[in-house]
């Protein structure tokens, strides 16, 4: 079978991407330290999949450590990297722990890449690297503007290291940029489980309205925009995932016309945040708790895609609308809630 590794294996998009390759003929290991995620969640891709997943608890920032994975695993075909941090908010207060984390992981990883000679490498990156760009919605020749934040930083440097390093040698590689991932699995045996407070939306949203949150707050209603708040592009997580499969499809194929290609993955679709939050209204029949606040650093005001290319090279296309990610993300907020036998003795952090 292809053995593709996935690291960050039990993060949020990372373990939907799972059960989409394993769903597709994959085999799959996962590298993650566990310093974000719960190893648990794997038990879910078994109830889904029927496969069991095994995840090394590794610190790619450890470079032994990372390259004993490679030495045990000679068969790799492919690799999919999303280890990294990714609240914009922590990234503002803490940029040295984002730039280290973030780049020494993915040199670690790619330096094995090179040694192992892993040919096919899909990079976790989004649409923060355009930072505020002078038009909407951004294709992937939009300019790149300076980045909002240190974690979207860490997404511009990644691709240029990226795109540096497979001039050279036999690796082939896709930056996918995504816009923001949000709901979960139909199944709700998985979905995305924050630690501590969320810094993203849809989770601030789904914690208020089961009472995990006393009042939500929305930053900024003072932007530009149809309503005063910001704009994004929000996408199913199981459509993400796809992409991810059809992008390592597109590698082994052969399909690719430069070592070095990039698409975008958002629906083409903006919504404010109070947008969103009046279709989670609707689709959970609740009325949220939230209050109007000030703009939050590192926010950009507008920003979502044109997926033409995808859907034409990748032939992706995105299948769930904006109530559907707020039911599935719903749905998963009251398993968190009601299925308590799920999390006993997991060491799980849900407040």
């Amino acid at each position: 079978m292809k053995k593709i590794l996935v690291t960050g294996g039990c993060g949020y998009i990372g373990v939907h991407t799972i059960v989409d390759l394993v769903q597709n003929g994959y085999q799959v290991i996962s590298v993650d330290n566990n310093s974000r995620s719960n190893p648990f969640i794997l038990e879910g891709v078994e109830k889904i999949t029927g496969k069991k997943i095994k995840n090394y608890i590794v610190d790619l920032c450890n470079f032994d450590d990372t390259r004993a994975v490679f030495e045990e695993n000679k068969d790799i075909l492919g690799i999919i990297h999303f280890a990294a941090y990714k609240a914009v908010g922590e990234s503002v207060e803490n940029p040295l722990m984002y730039f280290e984390n973030n780049l020494v992981s993915l040199i670690n990883i790619l330096k094995c890449s090179e040694e192992f000679k892993v040919s096919h490498f899909v990079f976790s990156s989004s649409c923060t690297v355009y930072g505020n760009p002078d038009s909407i919605p951004v294709t992937e020749n939009t300019p790149l503007k300076p980045a909002e934040s240190p974690y979207g930083i860490t997404k511009q440097i990644g691709e240029q290291i990226v795109s540096e390093t497979v001039k050279q040698g036999n690796i082939k590689a896709i930056l996918l940029r995504y816009f923001n991932p949000v709901g979960a699995h139909p199944s709700t045996h998985i979905g995305e489980i924050p630690i501590g407070n969320p810094a993203n939306l849809v989770p601030a949203i789904t914690q208020t309205a089961v009472g995990k949150i006393p009042v939500m707050q929305v930053h900024g209603t003072d932007y530009s925009t149809r309503d005063g708040s910001c704009v994004r592009d929000y996408i199913h997580v199981s459509d993400i995932a796809h992409a991810h499969t059809l992008a390592l499809d597109y590698l082994i194929s052969k399909k690719n016309k430069t070592n070095c290609d990039i698409f975008n993955l958002g629906t083409g679709n903006g919504y404010t945040v109070l947008e969103v939050i009046a279709a989670f209204e609707k689709v959970s029949g609740i009325k949220l708790n939230y209050t109007l606040g000030p703009r939050r650093p590192g926010d950009v005001i507008a920003i979502y895609a044109n997926n033409d290319k995808a859907k034409n090279e990748l032939n992706w296309i995105p299948v769930y609308d904006i109530e559907q990610m707020m039911a599935t993300a719903w749905k998963w907020e009251l398993k968190l809630k009601n299925d308590e036998n799920l999390f006993s003795g997991k060491n799980i952090i849900l407040n």
